[in-house]
């Protein structure tokens, strides 16, 4: 599904991505980890088209995300959860998820946004209650939820998220990191950015390390679970044998 080849992007004279390989195929779940300043959000941001790569390639359902933009790699089915929730604070939640939905209703009618709607309702019932409130009046927890709604109103095929537990409380992550569970089970498929190492390891097929803008590690989540430089480095403790 997205397939990335010796990119290179950053921001202006600054190189953050050197030479990063990846792919991500359907129904995944692939986690990439690093620390603070790796290029992880960086990489994200270029796949989407809101960082101009350098280098190499950025391939989307067979599209050469290099040559267009953010509205048309939207369009073409890739969603981003960004970092920091960026609900729109002074709109209703369900003004927010149903703008998440401009790309379905184009495609697929109104019928669909409100298909979806009821859909992502489901997925997060506290939602369905503030669905009058305004989005800035959320707790932290419930913005990204909705967060997570809006981007997933397009019904992307590819649904990015940028460290989604950030500043939460230990039980709302463990209820997000359940429903990214539940996405790939519907048959979506996720790129997840998480400085949370462990519990993205825990949920994803495949990760990648990222360290200084270049990839160091890959593979199975379960052999980076047990890799003993990754425990050291992100998992905040080495394994016992």
């Amino acid at each position: 599904m997205l397939k990335i080849r010796n990119l290179d992007a950053g921001y202006g004279n600054l190189r953050v991505l050197k030479n990063i390989s990846l792919h991500v195929d359907s129904g995944e779940i692939v986690t990439m980890i690093g620390a603070n300043g790796a290029g992880k959000t960086t990489l994200l941001h270029a796949i989407i088209g809101l960082v101009r790569s350098t280098a190499g390639e950025i391939v989307f359902r067979d599209l050469d995300c290099r040559r267009l933009d953010t509205r048309r790699i939207v369009i073409a089915g890739c969603a981003l959860v960004p970092e920091g929730r960026q609900v729109f604070a002074a709109m209703s939640v369900e003004e927010n998820l149903v703008l998440g939905g401009h790309v379905l209703q184009r495609r697929e009618g109104r019928a669909a946004v409100l298909r979806e709607l009821g859909h992502q309702y489901e997925l997060f019932p506290v939602l369905r209650e503030r669905r009058g409130q305004l989005a800035g009046t959320l707790s932290g927890g419930e913005q990204q939820m909705l967060a997570m709604g809006r981007a997933l109103m397009s019904r992307p095929r590819l649904v990015m998220m940028d460290e989604p537990s950030t500043g939460l409380a230990p039980l709302v992550v463990r209820d997000i990191f359940r429903v990214i569970v539940r996405l790939r089970e519907e048959g979506n498929t996720v790129l997840l950015v998480e400085q949370n190492a462990r519990a993205a390891l825990n949920i994803a097929d495949r990760g990648y390390v990222l360290e200084t803008g270049k990839v160091i590690l890959q593979g199975p989540a379960d052999d980076l679970l047990a890799n003993r430089d990754v425990q050291r480095a992100y998992l905040g403790r080495e394994k016992v044998e």
